[in-house]
């Protein structure tokens, strides 16, 4: 007789609708600089749950509660995911590419791709030659230099047809799955998950009728891929005094990653509590605190020097913003097979909720009280 499973199952404050929502969220291709459809949809999906919404010059998207409200606290996440532009198009068809991104060119040979044109989507696969032809030679491994793009045409003049041309941004062509009733898979989870979570917040907020104190902006960033830049733009209009900040980090019990380098971190184990400089301490202590009071399972991670994430860009914006970070594990980063456990999403989600019920006012977190 096998032996059941002693886990505890997660109470879900997620809902059929809402995972739905997910789904196609995550189908749908918003590589950075070209963030607006993924925009759309997540801005029609919070706006029953705020009191306004905008967008500004570069597609960072907001949602506010308390618009007028003098304090004002940030949740975050960043909406932009990894992709490729071309390049380069041979005499005889064949495309190139450089990255948008940290695009993982080792994963590429042999993947599906669309080609975003202003004439609609245009298929392609990443070619790479077969196994037999590479027999008795040194191996070549794949680089920027080698990959290459093929749509089926033979000429430049039919590629520029179809609409493409230098600059065209390309995205890997996959679907989101649900895995052993366990994870949720996919491309881009870094970090639209995160985007899922803040608005999965709101949605709590509303539908339990809790009034908070402060102005509360849900905001989803953009270009976070190519240096945090959305976050430093958005930041400075907002000027917030909060900003709760969540992003994706390793699962490091997956083969290969280091855990003296890169932490003991694991999917399913709960979200993970940053420790950097631009982390406040006494927010941080805060959402340790609301993590206990509340059993919430989290896990603990430092980072040196900088977080790497939109963390970093609101905390020294402005005169400095009090910020912290909530991560989600997750692995297989930057493939198109990004895994979370589907427990994790629900206490992240639980952990930036409850922390929002008991900020008061910056008298919470000053630095010496």
């Amino acid at each position: 007789m096998a032996k059941k499973s002693t886990t505890p199952k997660v109470k879900a404050v997620t809902n059929k609708n809402s995972i739905t929502f997910f789904e196609k969220y995550i189908n749908n291709a918003a590589p950075t600089s070209f963030e607006i459809s993924g925009q759309k949809l997540w801005l029609d999906y919070i706006r029953p749950y705020v009191d306004e919404t905008y967008v500004d010059n570069y597609g960072t998207a907001v949602g506010i509660i308390n618009p007028n409200a003098e304090y004002k606290v940030v949740i975050e996440a960043h909406a932009d995911e990894i992709s490729w532009y071309v390049n380069y198009i041979t005499s005889d068809g064949l495309i190139y590419v450089i990255r948008n991104g940290g695009s993982d060119h080792l994963i590429a040979p042999s993947m599906r791709v669309n080609i975003h044109t202003d004439k609609g989507i245009v298929k392609g696969v990443f070619g790479w030659p077969a196994i037999h032809t590479r027999s008795g030679e040194k191996e070549e491994t794949p680089s920027l230099k080698n990959l290459f793009i093929d749509i089926g045409c033979v000429t430049k003049e039919e590629v520029e047809k179809k609409g493409i041309h230098v600059g065209c941004v390309v995205t890997f062509e996959d679907e989101f799955m649900q895995l052993n009733d366990r994870y949720y898979v996919g491309r881009a989870l870094d970090n639209r998950a995160g985007g899922f979570m803040i608005a999965e917040v709101a949605r709590l907020l509303k539908e339990n009728k809790k009034k908070l104190p402060f102005g509360l902006y849900i905001v989803n960033s953009v270009q976070e891929e190519i240096g945090l830049r959305g976050a430093e733009m958005i930041a400075h209009k907002i000027k917030p005094n909060v900003a709760i900040v969540t992003d994706v980090t390793h699962d490091t019990t997956t083969p290969m990653i280091s855990k003296i380098t890169q932490g003991d971190l694991a999917c399913g184990r709960g979200p993970v509590v940053s420790y950097a400089p631009a982390v406040q301490m006494n927010l941080n202590k805060l959402i340790i605190n609301t993590a206990d009071k509340n059993k919430i399972p989290f896990q603990r991670q430092a980072s040196s020097r900088s977080t790497g994430t939109d963390t970093d860009a609101f905390a020294y914006s402005n005169d400095g913003v009090v910020s912290a970070l909530i991560s989600l594990p997750l692995r297989y980063m930057h493939t198109t097979v990004e895994m979370v456990h589907k427990d994790d999403v629900e206490n992240v989600i639980k952990l930036i909720y409850e922390t929002l019920l008991v900020i008061k006012n910056g008298q919470d977190f000053k630095y010496m009280k």
